[in-house]
């Protein structure tokens, strides 16, 4: 099934999108309970949302080997994590915003892993039950201020640098998609998850020893090789097999 948040006249609702149709979801998406609803109309003439808005988002840095050769730097030899705030996330189409002091800014295209339900110390062997589903993730990077600052945060954290979408697939196995991503049409990553030093069960297990995983919260599990400077006036698309495209335009705030 493929779950999508959508702008309706009364508010965001969540819907399901079959072929090219959309229909309402009666209920939360997170209740197995939850059915489908009236038809609404084409799925391409809806204005789709965040496909759902995280309590938190944790990343994964250096999860592909050869990201990390590109960045210059090790293999880790445990996962590394970070966070990146909820105020970053952005839905299909909308607007990856740039300042002008910025620097060089890079495209990082992932797979989503979307929490179904709340979870602690979650066993490898038990991890994809947890799971909602999968959707296509980029996690903006403001290359200047990540090794200026010597941590991350701040790089990774600027409104607008989590674009999520179009939707979560809850019928995906993580294991091995392609994943991909063009800037104005032309490759620069290309890859598949299978290629991921650390796997989604591992992932989970990890960080749910960490801290509690609750329904909603999402985790972006690393990006290949290949990342490169966005500009503005370039369109940015990250796809994942199974998924679909997340697209988004890139343009300079004026402040």
């Amino acid at each position: 099934m493929l779950i999508c948040s959508f702008l309706n006249p009364d508010g965001p609702r969540p819907g399901i999108v079959e072929g090219d149709d959309l229909y309402v979801l009666e209920g939360s998406m997170f209740d197995q309970q939850a059915r489908r609803g009236d038809k609404i109309g084409l799925a391409s003439q809806a204005r789709l949302l965040p496909p759902v808005m995280p309590g938190k988002i944790i990343c994964l840095g250096l999860n592909y080997a050869d990201h990390a050769r590109e960045q210059d730097t090790g293999v880790p030899p445990e996962p590394l994590i970070f966070l990146k705030p909820p105020s970053a996330v952005i839905g299909p189409d909308q607007t990856i915003e740039l300042l002008p002091d910025m620097g060089k800014v890079e495209h990082e295209t992932e797979l989503g892993v979307v929490i179904g339900r709340q979870g602690r110390m979650i066993p490898q062997e038990e991890a994809l039950k947890y799971v909602l589903g999968y959707t296509c993730g980029n996690d903006v990077s403001a290359r200047d201020y990540q090794f200026k600052d010597g941590q991350w945060a701040r790089a990774k954290s600027f409104d607008t640098f989590c674009p999520l979408g179009p939707w979560i697939n809850t019928d995906l196995d993580p294991s091995d998609l392609a994943i991909t991503c063009r800037v104005n049409g032309e490759t620069r990553q290309d890859s598949r998850t299978s290629q991921m030093i650390f796997g989604v069960p591992f992932l989970i297990e990890y960080i749910s020893r960490v801290m509690t995983l609750l329904p909603g919260d999402v985790i972006l599990t690393g990006t290949p090789a290949g990342v490169s400077p966005i500009q503005p006036g370039d369109v940015v698309e990250v796809e994942v097999e199974g998924v679909g495209v997340l697209r988004n335009p890139v343009s300079m705030r004026v402040e």
